[in-house]
C-alpha cells in the first residue's frame, strides 16, 4: 500500500485528511479511487490503515480502518554525523541512510570539507535535504520522519553526541578489526548510537584524537579505503542487521 505522512492536526477520531502536494499525486499520478487502501502516518510511530472516502479538489478524505504501532523503526536511535561531501553526494547519503533506519542526520563541517555553506545556501540545502528525507521515509515504509539538523562544526557535533550511548568513528588507520567488531556489536545493544563519517580525504588525526577525548571509539570497516558516501552506509547496514537480528533472539 502507498504511504503518506500528514500533520497530527489532520488526524481526527475516525478520519484523516490529506492536503498539499500529495493530493495531486493521489489524483493525477496514482489515479486512486474511493475505496482504495493507503497507510498514513503522522511521523510519531503509529500507522493508520485507511480507505479513500472522497477525492476533492484540495484534499483527500480517508476513513481509518485500523491503527497499529509502526514496525519499521529500529529500537535503537542512530544519528549519522556526515561531514559535508562535494556535489550532490549528501543527497545520496541522506536518502540511503533513511532507508537503512537512521533516525537523525547531522551535517558536519570538518577540517577537510571542501564545501562551505553560508546561511543562505544552508537554508536552501536544508529544505532540499528534508524533502529527500520525507520521500525516502515514504518509499521505505518508515513510521517516523527522521530529522536533518542544521550544519554543525566538528566540536559542536562532538558535544551533541555526548548524549548518546555509543559514539563510533570509522577511521582508516584503526587496524583492530576484532575490537571493532566487538564495539559495533555492543553499540547495537544500546539505545542510541552516533556515527561520525569524514569528508573526502577523511578526518585529520587531530579530529580523531579530539573525538576520542570526547568518548568516541575508532573502528575499522575493513582493509579497503571507502569513499565518504560508502563508509556511512556500510556501518549503517551492519548496525541495522545486528539490531534487527537482536529482535529475533
Amino acid at each position: 500500500m502507498y504511504r503518506f505522512f500528514v500533520p497530527m492536526e489532520n488526524i481526527r477520531e475516525n478520519e484523516i485528511t490529506i492536503t498539499g502536494d500529495d493530493v495531486n499525486h493521489i489524483k493525477n499520478v496514482l489515479r486512486m479511487k474511493p475505496g482504495e487502501k493507503v497507510v498514513v502516518s503522522c511521523g510519531r510511530g503509529i500507522d493508520y490503515y485507511c480507505a479513500v472516502v472522497d477525492i476533492g479538489v484540495e484534499e483527500i478524505l480517508l476513513s481509518i480502518v485500523e491503527e497499529k504501532p509502526a514496525v519499521t523503526e529500529l529500537p535503537v536511535r542512530i544519528t549519522l554525523f556526515q561531514s559535508l561531501p562535494k556535489k550532490d553526494k549528501m543527497e545520496f547519503v541522506i536518502q540511503k541512510a533513511i532507508e537503512l533506519g537512521a533516525a537523525e542526520i547531522v551535517p558536519v563541517e570538518s577540517k577537510r570539507c571542501i564545501v562551505k555553506l553560508d546561511n543562505k545556501k544552508e537554508e536552501k540545502k536544508l529544505l532540499r535535504w528534508r524533502t529527500i528525507v520525507e520521500s525516502a521515509a515514504k518509499q521505505s515504509g518508515r513510521g517516523k520522519i527522521p530529522e536533518v539538523r542544521e550544519v554543525m562544526s566538528f566540536s559542536q557535533a562532538l558535544s551533541y553526541a555526548e548524549e548518546m550511548d555509543t559514539v563510533i568513528i570509522p577511521y582508516e588507520l584503526c587496524g583492530d578489526m576484532a575490537g571493532s567488531v566487538e564495539t559495533i556489536k555492543r553499540a547495537a545493544k544500546g539505545e542510541s548510537i552516533a556515527v561520525f563519517i569524514g569528508p573526502e580525504g577523511g578526518f585529520e588525526r587531530s579530529e580523531v584524537e579530539m573525538a576520542i577525548a570526547h568518548g568516541a571509539v575508532p573502528v575499522s570497516l575493513g582493509k579497503r579505503i571507502l569513499r565518504t558516501e560508502t563508509a556511512g552506509l556500510t556501518i549503517l547496514s551492519v548496525l541495522m542487521f545486528l539490531i534487527e537480528a537482536r529482535g529475533k533472539e
